[in-house]
């Protein structure tokens, strides 16, 4: 099976608009949540999210095909050309029926069709843009990639919700294994913080209404964690097949060596008692990768700050790891980003590259009050300069999906 490789890295995130800034901001436990500001959020029970901030479409794409883009795809865009900058992969010389994209998308351009449905009910249906459809569906930030970038082999949008993006990267890693590809860019994007997606999660009672101090909203693994926090951004990764990357000299961020995904068939909301669905994926990417449980050196969690899915994940952790599970680092990057959707996965990949690159552990900030029922070492608070051989991460989504995704240091 041919060995795939991390090669250029791209982030937009509430905590730093590039891969510099954004992990500057993950080691000093920076928080991008605050009160909203896309919308009137007053008269919502919850009021914070995590936005991206100064961000002008028109920095990085030309006004007039912007304009022709949501909001979702606006971030891919910019988070898929860092990541080939990054890479320093020169397409022209590449051949294009071997580059791909493979995104993930949650909900995809809903800023559009809630604008478009107001502007048909207000000014009737000659009043809908003829952009309205190729600017809301899902595939179209994978659509833009694969123009931007001359990528004309396997062309996909992931919708698992919040597991997308990592099932957009593991479904990349098999296409490139069996030769398929050679290049795929890999991640996901999303901008879901409007009136709409905010009435949506506030009626189901998920999200966090802790207005009046938003920076320590997200809390997992805290006893009095009371929910999620609903973020924007984009994190996308170029992966290729080894020899290509060696060949071209390419610099290597990590081998990613393992995926799982599996569905808990269970509820469409609520993960499974027990995190049997959550642990099977886990099981399966490190039985991929040709690794133990004690092999892993870190997991990013799902770690959404809701009661069940931080309860179970622990669970599921616990019975995948055994005893190995005591001293495993643990920690939910989401206390920082917030939760990014479809996008969280492709962010925190980006997360686990790095990690393996620098030695360092992320914290999980916010945690006052341990949980019984979360009894990992979730690396409080503070993050930790510690050698990391394998991370890996975990994605769980509505609907009982569940991907993970197991990078490990590259050794020739």
């Amino acid at each position: 099976m041919r060995r795939v490789v991390v090669t250029g890295l791209g982030a937009i995130t509430p905590i730093g608009n590039n891969v510099e800034s954004f992990w500057n901001g993950i080691k000093s436990g920076k928080c991008g949540i605050d009160t909203v500001t896309h919308f009137d959020a007053s008269g919502f029970k919850t009021q914070i999210a995590g936005e991206v901030k100064d961000f002008e479409p028109t920095d990085y794409i030309e006004k007039k095909e912007a304009r022709k883009m949501d909001r979702f795809t606006q971030l891919a865009l910019v988070a898929a050309s860092e990541a080939v900058k990054d890479s320093g992969l020169d397409m022209e010389k590449e051949d294009p029926w071997k580059v791909g994209v493979i995104t993930g998308s949650g909900i995809g351009g809903i800023d559009t069709l809630e604008d478009q449905h107001n502007a048909l009910l207000n000014r009737g249906p000659g009043r809908v843009s003829p952009f309205f459809i190729p600017m809301m569906i899902g595939n179209m930030g994978a659509a833009q990639i694969a123009i931007k970038f001359n990528a004309r082999g396997i062309n996909e949008n992931i919708v698992t919700a919040c597991a997308s993006s990592t099932n957009a990267i593991g479904d990349a890693l098999r296409h490139i294994q069996y030769g398929h590809n050679d290049v795929i860019i890999a991640g996901g994007a999303e901008a879901a913080v409007n009136d709409l997606a905010f009435a949506g999660f506030c009626s189901m009672k998920a999200m966090s209404t802790r207005n009046d101090d938003p920076k320590t909203a997200s809390r997992p693994f805290d006893a009095e964690r009371d929910g999620f926090v609903l973020s924007e951004g984009a994190g996308f990764i170029v992966l290729e097949e080894l020899e290509h990357a060696k060949q071209r000299g390419a610099y290597i961020y990590c081998e990613l060596a393992g995926y799982g995904a599996t569905d808990d068939a269970y509820h469409i909301t609520s993960p499974i008692p027990g995190g049997e669905g959550g642990a099977k994926a886990m099981e399966l990417a490190i039985k991929d990768a040709g690794l133990k449980g004690e092999d892993i050196t870190y997991i990013n969690a799902h770690g959404t700050s809701t009661k069940y899915n931080d309860q179970f994940e622990t669970e599921a952790i616990k019975k995948v790891l055994g005893d190995a599970a005591k001293t495993v680092a643990v920690s939910s990057t989401k206390s920082m980003t917030g939760h990014l959707l479809g996008a969280a996965g492709g962010v925190e990949a980006i997360v686990c590259a790095l990690a393996i690159k620098d030695g360092y552990i992320p914290a999980t900030i916010n945690y006052q009050n341990p949980d019984p029922d979360c009894d990992l070492d979730i690396v409080p608070n503070e993050g930790r300069n510690q050698e990391v051989k394998v991370a890996m991460s975990n994605s769980l989504g509505f609907g009982g999906h569940n991907a993970t995704i197991l990078m490990k240091k590259y050794e020739d």
